[in-house]
């Protein structure tokens, strides 16, 4: 074949008489009919079963309050989230992987300072082993001294690494500025805990902890959601407690002020990090900030990125969105960029804060932040692992199935002008602190001199 057989993408997007006009967008469909079961079984724990035949699989997310305010929870926490599936007083290590394998599947432990969460997957036919070898580790996980040492040397070599990503560095900075020594901010323990952390105290936390009343349990997939609820409170009868999970005391409100200047001697670039408080999805007026975010920063067509990346390529990547925890919200906004042009990307940062609150969004951008909101959710919900992980979110802040199924709704009935009085309401520039990480010998006198930014000491 030689080029003239061929077309160029610019001669297919052409006509004789200009461009090619892009088709209109197509009717939006309507969310799918999830049968499910929504209950709370006889330990507490509540079951969100649902039944999405798409593939014959099965998505399990179990997610656990796991609070704590001990000087060494984090580190006994994550300690216990990599060792948990190590081994039960029925089945070592080997056997478990194995009994998964057999069925396709897999089980995975993580761990924040809000909740420890299990994940899993595997054949629908399977889903009995799975949750026979997942109420073992609930009831009977071992943690065996040499497993904890084993697992406890491994994470302090991960620790030492993630300590020196930026973004990780960055990310507690923030933490830190906004909520002080509040429980929130330990999502990565110290290695130097994690090295004191005995088989013992991990033992007692599970104890204390793993607990079925307040806990969720998400499974989705090519079941049948009225009889798994009764497998479910068979197999895991078991797992039973009085006690209730601990939730994590709640986070104090975000308030806007200066940001802080975090120095990091030596490195080349910054990491910008704006936080401002916002509303939970159960707010009514949730759905039109969902939009104004979106036209700020939460697309890669939003304003935010057409500034500072498209145009004046300041980053390669610019992004906004929300952060849940519990029933409270928060809206970020992150960018990375060369020491050079961190105060220039900062001004226009917040110039387009401020450009959204006095200059609303159009009716054309609200109708394509509108699609691109409900066609992100449906494409994201589409597979099983999607809808369960997007459930298992959801079951935070007491939402379900019902909520996903009216999201779509409430989007398409928002109005431009209620899109702009929430981009007013919560995008007003005085509304957000933050941090900027760098090195503060470069970066100092060009921030300060744009006002709002103090300089924090050297290791603080």
């Amino acid at each position: 074949m030689t080029s003239v057989d061929h077309r160029s993408a610019e001669e297919i997007g052409r006509t004789a008489t200009g461009p090619r006009p892009v088709p209109e967008l197509g009717a939006q469909k309507a969310a799918a009919d999830l049968s499910h079961v929504d209950t709370v079984l006889s330990n507490g724990l509540r079951l969100l079963a649902v039944r999405k035949p798409t593939v014959p699989l099965v998505e399990l997310r179990l997610r656990i309050p796991f609070g704590g305010t001990a000087p060494l929870h984090a580190a006994t926490a994550e300690v216990l989230a990599e060792t948990m599936l190590t081994g039960t007083a029925r089945r070592d290590r080997i056997e478990i992987d194995t009994e998964l394998a057999l069925i396709g599947g897999e089980l995975d432990t993580v761990v924040d300072p809000e909740r420890l969460t299990i994940s899993g997957n595997g054949l629908a036919t399977g889903l009995p082993t799975l949750l026979d070898v997942l109420a073992d580790a609930l009831t009977g996980a071992s943690y065996v001294d040499d497993e904890v040492a084993r697992e406890s040397a491994r994470l302090v070599e991960r620790l030492a690494v993630s300590r020196t990503q930026p973004r990780v560095i960055a990310r507690e900075a923030l933490l830190r500025h906004v909520y002080g020594d509040h429980p929130a901010t330990r999502e990565v323990p110290q290695a130097a805990d994690v090295e004191q952390v005995t088989p013992e105290a991990v033992r007692a936390l599970h104890t204390a902890a793993v607990l079925p009343r307040g806990s969720v349990l998400v499974i989705v997939g090519d079941i049948d959601p009225e009889r798994i609820a009764a497998d479910v409170e068979r197999v895991l009868g078991g797992w039973s407690s009085d006690a209730s999970a601990v939730v994590m005391p709640g986070l104090p409100e975000v308030t806007g002020g200066d940001l802080l200047l975090v120095p990091r001697a030596g490195a080349v670039q910054s990491q910008i990090r704006l936080i401002a408080q916002s509303l939970p999805r159960t707010d009514p007026r949730y759905a039109a900030l969902q939009l104004a975010n979106m036209t700020y920063g939460g697309y890669f067509s939003s304003r935010l990125v057409e500034n500072i990346r498209e145009d004046k390529g300041y980053t390669y990547s610019a992004h906004s969105g929300f952060e849940f925890t519990g029933t409270t919200a928060t809206v970020g906004v992150d960018a990375d960029t060369a020491n050079e042009v961190t105060a220039a990307a900062l001004l226009e940062t917040r110039y387009e804060l401020g450009r959204l609150a006095v200059v609303p969004p159009t009716a054309e951008e609200v109708e394509s932040v509108r699609q691109y909101a409900v066609g992100s959710l449906l494409t994201a919900t589409s597979s099983q692992a999607g809808l369960a992980s997007q459930l298992a979110a959801l079951t935070a802040a007491g939402l379900g199935v019902e909520w996903l199924a009216e999201h779509p709704r409430r989007v398409a009935a928002v109005t431009v002008e209620e899109v702009a009085q929430a981009a007013l309401d919560f995008f007003a520039p005085a509304r957000f602190t933050g941090v900027v990480v760098g090195d503060a010998e470069t970066l100092a006198p060009q921030l300060t001199a744009l006002g709002g930014v103090t300089v924090g000491e050297p290791g603080k």
